[in-house]
């Protein structure tokens, strides 16, 4: 929402992977950095764009049970996003609706619609190991954090992102570490909290091309202090740059919850 994912990376113009055999011992011997200021613009676009819809399944397991979930979300831009939840039947129309610093969730059990305070934004989302910032994208890796290459990455060959957030930011990370592949998309991203701890581990796999762009459509947050403990999101299918009603991103389409 994944997010993250919230959590992302970048593709660069959608490349496919590997390099022509030719070439690949050049690559190996000189690798060029990316360029870190373009990675982390797409990285913030990356699942998002202008405008997008995409449906989602999100799997949380704990040490007790596992509980599954089906989702549609619409986005557009950075301040507006819309979340319902499809599946299982005793969740379907359970809703989050994101308007510049505004949150709200609707609940159809109660009919009720409850706006959520900044200080809940960090707080779990529905139950998962996602926060509220990371399923409507409020803060912005590019924006937010300085960024440099830290390191070359020999397996899987890539390179790792170092980011620190910025003065005067308010979040929960202090730093977010990424490592990229040959292809500059996503493998690995560990949060870091504002004491300097690791808290959690986002991986991405299964690369699929989903609304023209090639990129991973699976993730999975693993948090640190939690044994057994985690969250999945797959994206199932994805449009981007659509255009989209001008209600989509108001209450009564928030309790409509389609």
């Amino acid at each position: 929402m994944p997010i993250r994912p919230v959590c992302a990376a970048a593709i660069a113009a959608f490349m496919t992977f590997g390099v022509p055999s030719g070439s690949a011992a050049r690559v190996q011997q000189h690798p060029t950095p990316p360029d870190v200021d373009a990675v982390l613009a797409r990285l913030d676009d990356l699942y998002r764009s202008k405008s997008s819809i995409a449906r989602m399944e999100v799997i949380v397991t704990s040490p007790r049970s596992t509980r599954t979930m089906r989702l549609k979300a619409w986005t557009r831009g950075e301040d507006e996003a819309l979340i319902v939840i499809e599946a299982p039947p005793r969740e379907e129309g359970t809703a989050t609706l994101r308007v510049g610093a505004n949150l709200w969730n609707f609940l159809p059990r109660i009919a009720r619609t409850i706006r959520v305070p900044p200080s809940m934004m960090l707080g779990s989302w529905m139950g998962t190991d996602f926060t509220n910032d990371d399923l409507v994208k409020e803060s912005s890796m590019h924006k937010d954090f300085a960024s440099r290459i830290d390191r070359r990455s020999d397996a899987p060959q890539g390179w790792w992102l170092r980011l620190d957030v910025r003065p005067g930011i308010v979040g929960r990370w202090a730093r977010i570490d990424i490592l990229l592949d040959e292809a500059e998309l996503p493998v690995e991203e560990h949060h870091f909290d504002r004491k300097g701890r690791l808290a959690r581990v986002i991986t991405f796999d299964e690369i699929k091309t989903l609304g023209g762009r090639r990129l991973p459509s699976h993730m999975t947050l693993t948090p640190v202090d939690t044994p057994g403990q985690r969250t999945e999101m797959r994206y199932l299918e994805a449009q981007f740059n659509v255009a989209l009603p001008d209600d989509t991103f108001s209450l009564s389409r928030l309790e409509r919850g389609k």
